[in-house]
């Protein structure tokens, strides 16, 4: 239901189904990533911070010729164009937990333990969120919602 309502809001936002999904999270959603993306796309596989035993069904990935890729890391030019995508905003990090400077252990240690979902900052020379922020009316633009949608989840218990 969840991989439903996902590829309703990404048509909605988008108008069409994506072409290459990067599931960098892993076992939380690696079979969410092979149901939205579009009949004969492909999920590229570039981490498994939740997990490297992934399960999804397999017919939606042989029924709609879809592909799986592995990748290590981007060449120059696909980082650049990363990083055009990301200051006009049509990609942003998802953040999951901020920790203080004093607590990077445990923030190091939910990572190592990947009992994560999303990124996970440290507040390393501001005394509270946003401070960092260089470009306010991109941020207000993205959003809230988009930049922390994860931030309502409570920590995985044993963190």
């Amino acid at each position: 239901e969840l991989g439903k309502r996902l590829g309703r809001e990404i048509r909605r936002r988008t108008g069409e189904d994506p072409h290459v999904v990067f599931d960098h999270v892993g076992r939380a959603t690696f079979g969410i990533s092979v149901f939205v993306v579009r009949k004969g796309g492909t999920v590229v596989t570039c981490g498994s911070s939740t997990g490297y035993d992934h399960h999804f069904d397999n017919r939606y990935l042989w029924m709609n010729l879809k592909r799986i890729i592995g990748s290590h890391a981007a060449n120059l030019q696909e980082q650049a164009e990363c990083n055009r995508l990301f200051r006009l905003g049509h990609l942003s990090p998802v953040l999951s937990t901020v920790y203080p400077l004093a607590e990077v252990g445990e923030a190091a240690r939910l990572v190592q333990r990947n009992r994560h979902t999303g990124k996970v900052g440290v507040l390393c020379l501001a005394p509270q969120e946003g401070l960092g922020v260089t470009d306010p009316a991109l941020r207000e633009r993205i959003g809230a919602a988009r930049l922390n949608p994860l931030r309502t989840l409570t920590p995985p218990e044993g963190t």
